[in-house]
């Protein structure tokens, strides 16, 4: 079985287990302040993980485009401020809106229920409908940009 060995690489993952590895190394960047290479390198290393080309290309996408990305979630978090919101959440809010702005391919309904079953798994219950309310909020605030065009 020689000669594929990129081939695991490739689609090893469906996109739902993607965005799960995307998750982990963002969140792990939060506190660690290295560089998203640096990160995926030690991931590597540290517990041999496989990073799929979607999930470098959320980590990338995420890293470049943080403060747009924030500047669509940080207005919408009635109540809250950024810094007050769970690590999880904030890490999860970003990588859907990532997919909201930046990838055509997925539809919107599908980013946002990604991130609700995102946040059930890795935050508490009430999280869920947290994250389902603020990705609603920048979705219609998309659907009306779009519409102005």
């Amino acid at each position: 079985m020689s000669g594929n060995s990129n081939n695991k690489e490739n689609k090893k993952y469906g996109r739902r287990e993607e965005r799960k590895q995307a998750f982990y190394l963002l969140f792990e960047q939060i506190f660690q302040k290295d560089s998203m290479d640096t990160i995926i390198q030690d991931a590597k290393d540290a517990r041999d993980a496989e990073i799929g080309k979607y999930t470098r290309e959320l980590v990338r996408g995420v890293e470049e485009k943080l403060e747009e990305i924030d500047g669509y979630v940080e207005p919408r978090l009635k109540n809250w401020k950024k810094n007050r919101i769970s690590k999880v959440t904030l890490t999860i809010l970003r990588i859907a809106v990532y997919e909201m702005l930046y990838r055509d391919d997925i539809p919107v309904g599908v980013s946002i229920n990604e991130a609700v079953e995102l946040a059930k798994e890795f935050a508490t219950p009430s999280d869920g409908s947290f994250v389902n309310g603020v990705l609603g909020s920048v979705s219609k605030e998309l659907e009306m940009k779009s519409g102005e065009k």
